[in-house]
């Protein structure tokens, strides 16, 4: 069985249309947070100094006070230092602890600097990124799953928060140590310096190295990332089938399958990582070691080699504790540079999927939709998911103000995408669609989607409260149209029996509730919306008999004086429409009231006679046609 980690990362698209990801991370977000930067370099600096302090000022005490072969601090003026040696000792303690005092106070500034300006960061980000998925258009969702998209949103987004908090704040801390480390011992004894810096070439191109390696091994464990996630979120939606069929052991091995494919990339990067970082620490141990020896043979018995001049006990002291903090930060540039690959992969997921063109683009100047009639007009629409297959062709008809349309058709005529395209849930590719006379594509989204109540088979309830969900989109609604409207969906009676009434919580999706009272509320959501359009997609396709009776009442008192469209698998349930129109791989075939396509004998008195039961009298070229479509969409859903 092929690991789902072997696809194509779902979102390589998108990050290879990326440059510089993260610059566009610090020039987009970091400037306007340029005041919690600021406060973390400078605390970052004065805190990195005072923590050298210390091992500076007691080399100084061994060699002014102890072995008194250098003065007492020369830089302070001579009425601030004690006379006795005992008071030098002591007053050079007090500069210690303030030492540590201060740099105790610097260090709680520079965290809160850089945890502010990573933690804003990460907000806008996650924010914007969410902004931008959901304006996409739908086909981006029908190609991408929702582990994938929950794995940026969450698994990249705060990957980027650790690289910006732990990462810069590491990053700056080492450099300050190492510069002015690097400073003070050349001041020192520039010979021995040279000698402690050493490794530092070597750390330098081994880093090199570990980064050219590891970069496409973390970019392979997002992807695999998003892949997990998607099982997971598929699994965990769909539970309820794996337990009526049977299959817990079949998914387990899915999981397995996928889990697996994140321990292999995961394990490559930990691989390289692995032998990385130990082998830093063995050429910083190097560094060290030579210090130590070289050093404490100068002072033993004075310069060794090629060696010159003196070194001090004091000095050799000081020489050993900074070298220390010196080499192995140097190591631990490779933890950031690791850091920094791991954010650098997430970075360009996260550009790439902002960065993503959207098929509806909305003028600028756009002009509000103002309904009137509520009068709608196709004209010659055609429109294809891609270039390569026209899904809607030359489809037209005009719909005056207060009448119903039903659309009906074979399963893959068009039927739902022709009313997509009234919502611009995509745009038409040739002709036009007119609410009013008013081209639903020179007018703003929001206005027209304002006036366009839609209630489809697929009812989607969110976490919360029967009323929450019934106000959703009419937020400032009161209890009181609330219940008006759910009396008018045929919901009132079922909802005062649940157990808190309309504070209810309806779980995830809806689930406490059955299919039939989800719908209920659905329809309530839109009578309280009160469009002046109703778009119907089999509004009553996956409920009882009896349920669809309460459902189709209420949906009566709901298209009573609106634009109404409806789709319906049902025909009972569209017999009475204004106007129906037949459609047939995207276009239309037939068009006329019930009775007048009962007459024609066409395909809508074929389709009539399936749901009458009047299967022998169909015509051989009516069913041949239908195992035809029947087997295209099987290749489809294969494909």
């Amino acid at each position: 069985m092929s690991t789902a980690f072997e696809d194509d990362d779902p979102f390589e698209e998108q990050r290879e249309e990326v440059d510089n990801a993260m610059v566009s991370l610090f020039d987009g977000y970091g400037r306007a947070h340029w005041f919690e930067a600021t406060v973390a370099i400078v605390a970052s600096v004065f805190a990195r100094v005072l923590d050298l302090a210390p091992p500076v000022l007691l080399g100084l005490a061994i060699d002014s006070v102890i072995r008194q072969n250098k003065p007492f601090l020369p830089v302070l003026p001579r009425s601030w230092v004690p006379a006795g040696d005992e008071a030098r000792l002591v007053f050079m303690g007090g500069l210690i602890a303030a030492s540590f005092l201060f740099g105790a106070a610097f260090h709680w500034v520079r965290n809160w600097g850089w945890n502010a300006f990573s933690q804003h960061i990460q907000h806008e980000v996650r924010t914007d990124t969410y902004d931008k998925m959901q304006r996409l258009n739908m086909d981006f969702f029908a190609t991408k799953q929702t582990g994938e998209m929950m794995s940026i949103l969450s698994n990249d987004v705060n990957r980027l928060e650790r690289f910006l908090n732990d990462g810069l704040n590491s990053a700056f801390r080492l450099s300050v140590m190492v510069l002015a480390i690097g400073v003070y011992l050349f001041a020192v004894n520039w010979q021995l310096a040279v000698l402690t810096m050493l490794p530092v070439p070597v750390i330098a191109v081994f880093t090199y190295k570990f980064v050219k390696a590891i970069q496409p091994k973390y970019a392979e464990v997002r992807s695999s990332v998003g892949h997990l996630n998607s099982r997971l979120e598929n699994n965990l939606g769909g539970i309820q089938v794996i337990k009526t069929s049977n299959t817990e052991d079949y998914e387990s091995d899915r999981v397995e399958d996928v889990s697996q494919g994140y321990f292999d990339a995961n394990w490559g990067a930990i691989t390289i990582r692995i032998k990385f970082f130990p082998a830093l620490r063995i050429i910083a141990g190097v560094g060290f070691v030579l210090t130590f020896v070289v050093g404490g043979l100068w002072v033993v018995s004075g310069p060794p080699l090629f060696f010159s001049g003196t070194l001090d006990e004091g000095e050799f002291v000081t020489f050993i504790l900074l070298s220390q903090q010196f080499i192995w930060p140097m190591a631990q540039f490779g933890q950031i540079i690791n850091m920094y690959q791991r954010a650098r992969a997430s970075s360009e997921r996260i550009f790439g999927l902002m960065n993503e063109p959207s098929r509806i683009e909305e003028n600028p100047d756009a002009a509000e939709l103002v309904v009137d009639d509520g009068e709608v007009v196709y004209d010659d629409v055609t429109f294809g998911y891609d270039d390569e297959e026209t899904i809607v062709e030359d489809v037209s008809f005009e719909v005056a103000g207060g009448e119903t349309l039903a659309l009906v058709g074979p399963t893959g005529a068009g039927k739902s995408t022709v009313l997509k395209l009234l919502l611009r849930m995509y745009d038409v590719d040739g002709g036009e669609i007119r609410i009013d006379g008013q081209d639903v594509s020179g007018v703003t989204l929001p206005s027209l989607r304002q006036h366009i109540g839609y209630v489809s088979q697929d009812t989607f309830l969110f976490y919360g409260t029967v009323e929450e969900n019934i106000t959703y989109g009419t937020f400032d609604a009161d209890r009181e149209d609330v219940v008006a409207a759910a009396k008018a969906a045929e919901a009132h009676e079922f909802i005062t029996n649940l157990p808190e009434g309309y504070d209810t919580e309806v779980g995830e999706r809806g689930v406490k509730l059955s299919g039939g009272q989800r719908q209920r509320i659905d329809i309530a959501r839109a009578i309280l919306k009160d469009p002046e359009i109703l778009v119907l997609d089999e509004a009553t396709s996956d409920v009882d008999t009896e349920t669809e009776m309460l459902i189709q009442r209420s949906l009566d008192r709901l298209t009573e004086d609106r634009t109404t469209f409806a789709i319906a698998h049902r025909l009972s349930t569209i017999r009475d429409a204004d106007q129906i129109v037949v459609l047939e791989d995207g276009e239309v075939v037939e068009r006329g009231t019930h009775d007048d396509l009962l007459a024609e004998e066409g395909l809508y008195a074929n389709l009539w006679g399936v749901q009458a039961g009047e299967i022998d009298e169909l015509p051989d070229e009516f069913v041949e046609r239908a195992a035809r479509r029947q087997a295209d969409v099987e290749d489809n859903v294969d494909d």
